[in-house]
């Protein structure tokens, strides 16, 4: 046995989207681009707002005198400054560039918080459907993953919650707007789930940290306006970059912030610091780092997916397919037709439509739809999604 036997089980826990992908190269080679219908990717497909790239052409003809060169492992005082602002102007909390690590994307800054945080056998809660890497994320740590449900609209079930906590469980995880249900947690939800964290902090002795994955933070509909885990709960930690709301999804740059009143902040600062540099990750790069104060409050056109989003949910919705209409992010999370989502999915391949199955997030009898595509591939999947709904008889 040549790789390590965890590794594996990983690899084949986190293989539907690969499986999704290598499918739609074999279809697109077989019956053109144009014929394939592919919503298995939440890669973002809007581009950055034309300030990136105005300010990323000043720093390359005026560029600064050693911007190329190591900097403080937290990242470039005015970078961390700014957000600590952002941070401030959401919360009304006193943030500084102390309680801010810049981090290369919000993966490697989840990677970081769980290093700093994690004994081997502590207990990271998540929430079902979610992310599928967050297992791994915990097991690259010496943790284990456990899991609670969710209501029939995707949002946090205290009940469940509760009795899945545990005197092991250091870190409980969110994400609002989630992947892959697009459901946005209210403040009261999170204010609620705090109350609860309070009560069994006291219970088993010791803090646990609320760590909100927040990369879908702006992408959120209707007017809606998103909650804020700082708001709830001092004991928390927000990660975000910035590939989704500015469309630099390749750059890699995100960050790490800490409320100002969390336990231990000092030392958990400089556990983060020190772990992302023995993580490997070091810094988020430094170009990304130097425009970002420059940005101000500019964000890709989040009406685009919007309108994709009522495009969609229109469509599926009028053939009689089973969904919550997502108030974020960009995906849809259906009931699947046939109890077996495995199933449901490979026979949409053969209407040359590429999905996701619920499986592959936790969450069995349901498929993902990625709405990072057009209004024309949404359109022109019609015939195909008919035919599925015929054959299911919905």
């Amino acid at each position: 046995m040549s790789i390590s036997h965890s590794i594996r089980e990983s690899m084949v826990k986190g293989s539907w989207i690969r499986q999704m992908f290598e499918a739609g190269a074999r279809l697109k080679a077989e019956h053109g681009a144009e014929n394939v219908f592919d919503f298995s990717l939440g890669n973002p497909i809007l581009e950055p707002p034309e300030q990136v790239h105005e300010q990323i052409k000043r720093l390359l003809e005026k560029s600064e005198h050693g911007m190329h060169r190591y900097m403080p492992n937290a990242g470039f005082g005015e970078t961390r400054e700014f957000i600590a602002g952002v941070m401030r102007d959401e919360t009304g909390y006193p943030f500084g560039s102390e309680d801010i690590v810049m981090c290369v994307g919000a993966g490697g800054g989840l990677n970081v918080v769980f290093k700093a945080l994690l004994e081997a056998g502590d207990e990271v809660l998540a929430l079902t459907p979610y992310f599928v890497e967050y297992g791994a994320y915990v097991q690259n740590h010496g943790g284990r993953l456990t899991l609670a449900e969710t209501t029939s609209e995707f949002q946090p079930d205290l009940d469940s919650i509760e009795a899945s906590l545990s005197e092991h469980t250091k870190i409980v995880i969110i994400n609002s707007p989630n992947n892959p249900t697009g459901a946005v947690y209210s403040q009261q939800i999170l204010d609620e789930l705090a109350q609860l964290l309070f009560r069994k902090e006291k219970d088993f002795g010791h803090p646990i940290y609320l760590v909100s994955d927040d990369i879908y933070r702006y992408i959120v509909f209707d007017g809606f306006k998103n909650s804020n885990v700082f708001l709830s709960y001092p004991n928390s930690i927000l990660v975000n970059s910035h590939s989704k709301d500015l469309g630099l999804a390749g750059e890699r740059i995100g960050y790490i912030a800490i409320h100002p009143d969390a336990f231990g902040k000092e030392e958990l600062y400089q556990a983060l610091v020190f772990c992302n540099r023995i993580l490997g990750f070091v810094n988020a790069p430094a170009m990304m780092q130097k425009i970002l104060p420059l940005l101000g409050n500019e964000k890709v056109d989040i009406s685009v997916y919007e309108k994709l989003r009522d495009k969609m949910f229109s469509m599926i919705s009028d053939l009689g397919f089973e969904a919550i209409k997502p108030q974020g992010a960009f995906y849809i999370f259906p009931k699947s037709p046939d109890t077996d989502d495995v199933a449901f999915v490979k026979r949409a391949q053969q209407e040359h439509i590429l999905l996701v199955p619920g499986v592959g997030f936790g969450g069995p009898g349901h498929f993902r739809i990625s709405l990072c595509c057009t209004l024309d591939t949404i359109e022109n999947s019609l015939p195909g999604f008919k035919r599925l709904a015929e054959y299911y008889c919905l």
